[in-house]
This record gives structure tokens, sequence and C-alpha cells, in this order.
């Protein structure tokens, strides 16, 4: 049996690593198709390249404000359930939990969408490819320690399931 310090689980750590790249790409997927789509483009000519082509970013056409405005939204924008109000920063505070590791997580889904970038289309050469992408990552970075801090000081219900319900004086005897 491998030694491991305590609270170490490299199994968890890929899982919550892979977790955190699949609803990124499928919550930055469903923007792309919201925002061209109310753009008025051709939702088939939507695919791989508007994820994954360093050129896809760009501020000299429509279509690229489109991918910008898709990565920021993805980074901070939308509603969720009752602590985390951002998507991303949700899935920072949903799946990693704990603040001190929201930018290590960050970082890594960043590093891995470079990965993916290099892959697909070459290394990116555009300056704005890595001002928006630099912005998203300290963004959904903040956020999520933000949201992660903001759920680890809620009070703990000590009453079972009722939370901190009143008792009135009847109720206490």
């Amino acid at each position: 049996m491998p030694f491991y310090a305590p609270g170490f689980d490299p199994l968890l750590i890929v899982s919550q690593i892979a977790a955190m790249q699949a609803l990124l790409y499928l919550n930055l997927g469903l923007w792309l198709l919201v925002l061209n789509g109310l753009a008025g483009s051709n939702l088939s000519s939507i695919g791989l390249r508007h994820l994954f082509s360093p050129d896809s970013i760009s501020i000299s056409y429509a279509g690229g404000w489109v991918t910008i405005l898709a990565l920021f939204l993805n980074a901070i924008a939308g509603q969720a359930p009752h602590c985390c109000p951002h998507p991303s920063s949700f899935f920072l505070c949903f799946i990693v939990e704990r603040a001190k590791k929201c930018l290590d997580f960050a970082a890594t889904a960043h590093l891995l969408h470079l990965f993916c970038c290099i892959v697909y289309g070459g290394w990116p050469i555009a300056w704005e490819w890595w001002a928006v992408n630099i912005m998203c990552l300290v963004l959904m970075a903040l956020l999520g320690e933000f949201l992660c801090m903001r759920r680890e000081l809620q009070d703990i219900p000590l009453f079972g399931s009722r939370g901190g319900r009143k008792f009135s004086s009847s109720e206490r005897e």
C-alpha cells in the first residue's frame, strides 16, 4: 500500500479535474450556442473550432466578440443553486469545496484548455487569446475562492434537518 499524506487522494483529484473540464466545456458550449443563436449566426457552423481554435478569439470580427463574451460568461455569469451564483465558480464551489484549492483547479483547467488548443490549432500567438484566458482564469479563481469561503463560513445546523429552528419555551422543556 503506497504512503500518502493524510487527505491526499490522487484518484479524487484526477476525478475532480476531469469533472471540472467536462463541466466547463459543456457550459462553454451552451453559452456559445445561445450567443451565436442570438447573434443570428448559423448554428450548424458551431463546432470544435469555437472551443479550441486560437483564431476564434479575436476583436476584429463579430464572431470573435461572441466567443470572448461566451468565455467571460462561462467564468462569471448566470444563476445556479443557492450558495453559488456563477457557473464555473459554482463548479469550483461544488466540486473542489475548498477555497485554498480554487486557484490550483482553475489554473489546471486553463492549462488543460491551452493543451487542447495547441493540439487542435497550434500554439496561440494572438494577444487577445492570452489576455482573455488570463482574465477568465483570474475571475474564475477569485469568484471560486469567494464562494467557497462563503460556503465554509456558513453556520452548521445543530438540530438535524431543521437547522437553526427556534424553539418555543414549551418545546424546550
